[in-house]
């Protein structure tokens, strides 16, 4: 496999985390909220959903687990921010702490032991394309849900009166309940989503990219993932180039290294994050605070 091959068939695989977490904050923040917690929760799915395939076999299983592991655990940012009106950023890292820490322990005895990935399904027709049909049209059936779920949520969010709700909660929540909306109760439920969301890029991670437990596996997608979503400028087909190219970014030390790159393998690893630091200081500039 050549170098373009090789990232034809690894970066929509190397997103899929990104995205789905992404995705899942962009509902949130546009009811008017910021979860910080993204890296928890996905770091105690990814360890659930390990666990789960690990012990009984079936990856269904263990994304459905993961799922709704992190979307309980969300609803401690919900407790916390609806309930006793907390602050968001000091919930939300509370959140990413305490996320990190029980995947620590919960993975403990599961340290470096491996799995079964899920096989790849070609399109048809399509996948036999030469070059291209076999890389980035035939992937496992994880990324293809996705695919059907992100324009699903765009339809969702931009076509439906449900839509329309989210985002007259995160204009005016006060002029929202004043016209008799659940304000509180559509948030809780966003949040939710949200939780499930990382949950489900969580178990992708370690059950399918890298079938494996280890503790930090997760490695700040989290903290992308919420940068995709000022970046993507809360639109969901902007969130899903911005994971694209972060995809395409964290494969940037595997091609170098095959094409001789005389490059420190250490600046390669923290590219994706320092693009991520710099897109966050070029969208503040342009967005200063008031």
């Amino acid at each position: 496999m050549n170098v373009i091959e090789f990232l034809l068939a690894g970066t929509v695989a190397a997103a899929l985390p990104m995205l789905l977490a992404a995705l899942g904050e962009m509902v949130v923040e546009k009811t008017g909220l910021l979860n910080l917690g993204l890296e928890g929760m996905m770091a105690l799915g990814a360890v659930i959903a390990f666990i789960c395939v690990y012990e009984t076999g079936s990856h269904v299983l263990g994304f459905g687990v993961a799922a709704c592991a992190s979307a309980a655990f969300a609803m401690i940012f919900a407790g916390l921010v609806l309930g006793v009106k907390a602050n968001e950023v000091a919930a939300g890292l509370g959140l990413s702490v305490l996320g990190l820490g029980l995947s620590a322990l919960f993975g403990k005895s599961y340290e470096s032991l491996t799995i079964s990935g899920l096989p790849k399904m070609g399109l048809p027709v399509i996948s036999e394309i030469p070059v291209i049909g076999p890389t980035l049209f035939t992937q496992d059936i994880v990324v293809w849900l996705t695919i059907i779920g992100a324009f699903a949520l765009w339809y969702l969010l931009t076509r439906t009166k449900i839509g329309l709700v989210i985002s007259a909660i995160g204009e005016s929540s006060t002029a929202a309940r004043a016209i008799g909306y659940p304000v509180s109760a559509i948030q809780c439920a966003a949040i939710a989503f949200g939780g499930a969301l990382c949950g489900l890029a969580g178990a992708y991670a370690s059950t399918v990219y890298t079938p494996l437990w280890a503790d930090g596996m997760i490695a700040g997608r989290g903290w992308i993932a919420v940068a995709l979503v000022v970046f993507g400028a809360w639109k969901t087909g902007r969130v899903v180039f911005g994971a694209l190219v972060f995809g395409l970014l964290s494969l940037g030390e595997l091609t170098a290294q095959a094409e001789g790159v005389a490059l420190p393998s250490q600046f390669l690893s923290s590219l994706p994050y320092i693009i991520t630091i710099l897109m966050l200081v070029v969208i503040s500039k342009r967005n200063p605070a008031p």
